[in-house]
């Protein structure tokens, strides 16, 4: 498995780096039959509970189109990844035979339909300026500012598998073509911890 290890204003030293490399070698043997890659960042976050100015986010491909991302916090570099590994492997025990039965369908489709890219853009919020006699500022537009592009696959998933990959790579949203019903679908994480799902179709 390849392993990058970073650090943010973090000294990222041998012992560390062993800690990383013998922990997330021990996930990889226990739930893939695979190589995987993995990012591991560690950075500063004094907003962080009290006592916990260390965090750690660790970024997994677990095979083609199957990522997995997770967090932690801790009082020192070693236990913020013990934290973020440990609920890395929470997820991995909810989903492992689903996500190894999710990478051979994907493998499977892949044969047969045509794969579908769909632009991903980054956008900054536009600044609001307060206008004055004297002052003058070029207007941003009011989309904001691209920061980022690039190309992504839109997946095609049955609603539980994207449920499934929402939950595994930690984010907020995630649209994807609906396998049954050939339609854009989005589901997304409700601020009371339930998942909304939007489907036009219906």
């Amino acid at each position: 498995m390849h392993i990058t290890i970073a650090g943010k204003q973090v000294e990222t030293g041998e012992a560390l780096r062993i800690h990383v490399q013998e922990g997330l070698s021990t996930i990889a043997r226990k739930y893939f039959d695979h190589a995987l890659e993995a990012n591991v960042t560690f950075h500063h976050d004094m907003k962080a509970r009290a006592g916990a100015h260390f965090c750690c986010d660790i970024n997994l491909k677990a095979g083609r189109n199957i990522f997995m991302r997770a967090e932690g916090e801790g009082v020192d570099a070693h236990r913020a990844f013990d934290v973020a590994a440990e609920h890395l492997g929470k997820r991995l025990r909810r989903y492992r035979r689903r996500v190894n039965d999710h990478a051979r369908s994907l493998a499977d489709r892949r044969d047969v339909e045509p794969r579908e890219e769909a632009r991903q853009v980054v956008l900054r919020p536009p600044v609001e300026v307060e206008e004055t006699a004297t002052t003058t500022v070029a207007a941003e537009p009011e989309h904001g500012v691209i920061v980022a592009e690039q190309t992504t696959e839109l997946l095609r998933l049955s609603v539980s598998e994207a449920v499934m990959r929402l939950d595994l790579e930690h984010k907020p949203l995630l649209m994807f073509r609906n396998s049954g019903s050939g339609a854009l679908n989005v589901i997304y994480r409700r601020e009371d911890g339930h998942i909304g799902w939007l489907d036009p179709a219906a």
